[in-house]
């Protein structure tokens, strides 16, 4: 009878245990229950207890903890900035833009600029807080309204979300980043006009020079909610060159 329910694939656990627990007293005490069954038979019993238990583990012992664990490792770090960029999108967006600003000037004053220059955590500071609280929630808005009026990822459409953050959202930006800069240094109205008539256009051009590519790349390829990182991303090389230009002496 027992043979015959492993035959056709055991009805219950406990059935198969009972089984198994038999054949061990058997075995212990020397009782004839299995001893004197033909060899073959037996055989097949123990067979089929045994690709019962192996061959179905996920049945008998699989953790119903397994595939939350499984699933958590690979949420990690980028599922949970995905999570943060949904629910929280300024403030998440604002923080990296000021990680960024803070190591692109970190990484100026520790590789490029003079040795003689001691480290100035102002400046670091000053970088920070423009990431935060201006570059972006300003990038955020910019996304979402370049999306919202140019909805396509076409080639044409692209070129012309390059061309308006080139005229509208790039020169203001750099505009606002020198006067704030220049401002928290202490300098006057004059002094800030002055420095804008010096460095804009030189660092307007070579953001020419640069920031097209990876606008294309941004516009084309990454989605709305994530185009804020990517330029971030982008910007870290550029940041460098920025700090640099804000930390010139005041324009004569």
């Amino acid at each position: 009878m027992n043979a015959g329910l492993l035959r056709n694939g055991g009805k219950s656990y406990h059935t198969i245990q009972s089984l198994l627990q038999r054949h061990s007293i058997a075995d212990s005490i020397g009782a004839p229950i299995l001893r004197n069954r033909p060899h073959q038979q037996q055989q097949s019993i123990y067979g089929k207890t045994r690709e019962f238990q192996f061959s179905s583990p996920n049945i008998l012992f699989s953790s119903p903890f397994s595939s939350t664990a499984v699933s958590s490792q690979k949420v990690g770090l980028v599922g949970w900035y995905l999570g943060m960029v949904k629910s929280r999108p300024i403030l998440t967006k604002s923080i990296t833009s000021a990680f960024i600003y803070t190591a692109a000037d970190l990484s100026y004053q520790i590789i490029a600029a003079p040795a003689s220059e001691p480290y100035d955590l102002m400046r670091t500071l000053r970088m920070a807080g423009y990431g935060m609280l201006i570059l972006g929630p300003s990038l955020h808005f910019w996304f979402n309204f370049v999306s919202k009026i140019l909805p396509k990822r076409d080639l044409i459409t692209t070129f012309k979300k390059i061309i308006m953050g080139q005229i509208l959202y790039g020169p203001t930006m750099t505009v606002v980043f020198f006067s704030v800069n220049a401002a928290l240094q202490g300098e006057n109205g004059t002094e800030i006009i002055a420095r804008l008539r010096r460095d804009l256009l030189p660092t307007m051009i070579n953001g020419v020079l640069y920031w097209p590519v990876c606008d294309f790349v941004t516009f084309k390829f990454i989605p709305v909610h994530l185009q804020p990182l990517v330029s971030n991303s982008f910007s870290y090389l550029w940041t460098v060159y920025m700090t640099y230009m804000a930390s010139l002496q005041k324009a004569s």
